[in-house]
C-alpha cells in the first residue's frame, strides 16, 4: 500500500469514526488534555490554538476528503513546539481518530513530537528544525505556480524565535518581489525572540514587499478578517500577538 492510500485509509477511518460527533472550538482543550508524557511544549502549543482554529474552521480549503487533492490549499506547520494544538486541530476536523491522541510522543505513536507527512493524515511537509517552514512555503507556491495552479492557497505558521533564523529572511527577501500571492505566513507572536526588530515584525515583511497585518491572536474574528484580507500581487503576513511564552 502506497503512502497515499495508507494516509486516505486513515482520514477514513477518522472520518468513519468521528461521524455520530462533531467536535468545536470548546473542545479543543479536552482533545489536547489527551495527550500527556513529556515534552508536550503545552504553552508553546496553546499559543497556536486559535490561529490554527480559525484557519482549519473558516479559511483553508482542505479536509480530510480532499487531502490529496491538488486544488486544495496546503497548510505547512513550521513551529517546532506546536504539534500539540495542530494534532488536536486534526482530530477534532477528522482528518485523524481521536483514539490516536493518547499515545502522542510514545514509540509506536504516528504523532510524534514534530509531524511526520508520512504517518499524519493531512500533514504537508516534515517539520521541526526551525527555519523550514517558510522556505518550503516558497518552493511551494513557486512549484504551484509552476503547474499552472493559481487557485491553491499555501499558509506557514512560524513562531516569532524562528525568525532568529536567516534562512527566514531569505525566503522573506525572494518572495515579495517575486510576486508570490498565493502565499501566506501567520507569525505567532509570544515575545521569545531573542532579537529585537524596530518598528515590529511586520515591518520586517513589509519592507520586502509583503502585505502585513498585526492582530490580537486570541480574537478569532479578528484574525479572520486578517486571514482574508485583499493582497493583489502580494504575499501576506498575519502576526499573531498573544501574551508572553512566561506569562
Amino acid at each position: 500500500m502506497t503512502i497515499t492510500e495508507q494516509r486516505a485509509q486513515s482520514a477514513q477511518s477518522a472520518q468513519s469514526a468521528q461521524s455520530a460527533q462533531t467536535y468545536g472550538y470548546a473542545d479543543l482543550p479536552g482533545l489536547m488534555g489527551l495527550m500527556t508524557g513529556d515534552e508536550k511544549h503545552g504553552p508553546a502549543a496553546t499559543s497556536t490554538l486559535d490561529v490554527l482554529w480559525v484557519l482549519y474552521d473558516r479559511v483553508l480549503r482542505v479536509g480530510p476528503e480532499s487531502a490529496d487533492d491538488p486544488g486544495r490549499d496546503r497548510f505547512l506547520l513550521s513551529k517546532g513546539h506546536g504539534p500539540m494544538a495542530y494534532y488536536a486541530v486534526l482530530a477534532a476536523k477528522g482528518f485523524l481518530p481521536v483514539d490516536w491522541l493518547p499515545g502522542f510522543g510514545s514509540y509506536d505513536s504516528p504523532l510524534g513530537h514534530h509531524p511526520d507527512r508520512t504517518l499524519v493524515p493531512g500533514a504537508e511537509i516534515g517539520s521541526g528544525s526551525l527555519g523550514h517552514g517558510l522556505p518550503i512555503a516558497v518552493g511551494t507556491a513557486l512549484g504551484l505556480r509552476a503547474q499552472g495552479l493559481h487557485d491553491p492557497a499555501v499558509w506557514t505558521l512560524i513562531g516569532d524565535a524562528e525568525l532568529d533564523e536567516g534562512s527566514n529572511h531569505e525566503a522573506i527577501a525572494f518572495a515579495g518581489p517575486a510576486g508570490l500571492d498565493r502565499l501566506h505566513t501567520v507569525v505567532v507572536d509570544n515575545s521569545s525572540a531573542s532579537y529585537a526588530r524596530p518598528g515590529g515584525i511586520a515591518a520586517r515583511f513589509e519592507a520586502a514587499g509583503w502585505s502585513a497585518r498585526t492582530v490580537d491572536g486570541r480574537d478569532h474574528e479578528a484574525l479572520y478578517a486578517a486571514f482574508t484580507a485583499p493582497h493583489p500581487g502580494r504575499p501576506h503576513v498575519v502576526v499573531a500577538r498573544v501574551e508572553p511564552k512566561n506569562a
